[in-house]
């Protein structure tokens, strides 16, 4: 099971909270269940139990959309996409009162935690190396998708592809990963999500499948 708590408090970055504030459609209740139902817990994180609150700031156009949406403080990995993600995707959901400084930065605390994945008997020492990983793991990511850029563009040496399957096996990005990968893309795709839905697919192409060609075709051009 999957939880995502939120502390639905919108903090002021330049100082204390004054009238007007602008509110979510709907009150607390409903941003809640706004984030709770378009949350997807990234795989990366949900393999390594990494848990914790992604601060994410942002600022409000007067009709209620997003900009200016960053991660204040995080972790440095996938968490932070997940969080700033779904941030954006609120974008139009909100109430701006009239007279509201629209150039304020707020600030949004999501709580992401893992139930029923034995988390619990994970060391902090492995919690460590598991964010520091992430980043290796990313930069190492990067040749996989430089190779198979050049594929599909026919100027690849075939003969480095061995080594590029045996860097995939060693980070995990087998068939079962990829199938993963491409119903976490769909589920944003029905979320209404195309920019984020569409990076994943594009990720499983550069990843050397061909899996998401037809859904990259119908939603992504």
């Amino acid at each position: 099971m999957l939880i995502i708590s939120l502390l639905i408090t919108l903090i002021h970055i330049t100082g204390f909270m004054q009238d007007p504030q602008p509110s979510f459609k709907g009150g607390e209740r409903n941003l809640y269940s706004f984030i709770k139902n378009h949350q997807i817990y990234p795989e990366y994180s949900k393999s390594n139990c990494l848990q914790g609150t992604v601060h994410v700031s942002f600022k409000l156009g007067s009709s209620g959309n997003i900009y200016s949406s960053e991660v204040q403080k995080g972790f440095g990995t996938d968490l932070d996409d997940e969080a700033l993600r779904i941030i954006r995707l609120s974008s139009g959901r909100w109430i701006v009162p009239s007279g509201y400084d629209t150039t304020t930065a707020l600030v949004l605390p999501i709580n992401f935690s893992l139930k029923d994945y034995d988390c619990e008997n994970r060391n902090r020492d492995e919690i460590n190396a598991a964010l520091a990983a992430y980043k290796a793991r990313t930069d190492l990511t990067k040749a996989i998708y430089n190779y198979y850029d050049k594929k599909a563009a026919g100027e690849a040496v075939l003969e480095e592809e061995i080594g590029i399957l045996q860097l995939k096996a060693q980070l995990g990005y087998n068939e079962k990963y990829i199938d993963r990968l491409y119903k976490q893309a769909l589920r944003k795709l029905k979320q209404g999500d195309l920019e984020s839905g569409c990076e994943d697919l594009h990720t499983i192409r550069r990843l050397g499948s061909d899996i998401a060609d037809k859904s990259i075709e119908e939603n992504c051009r």
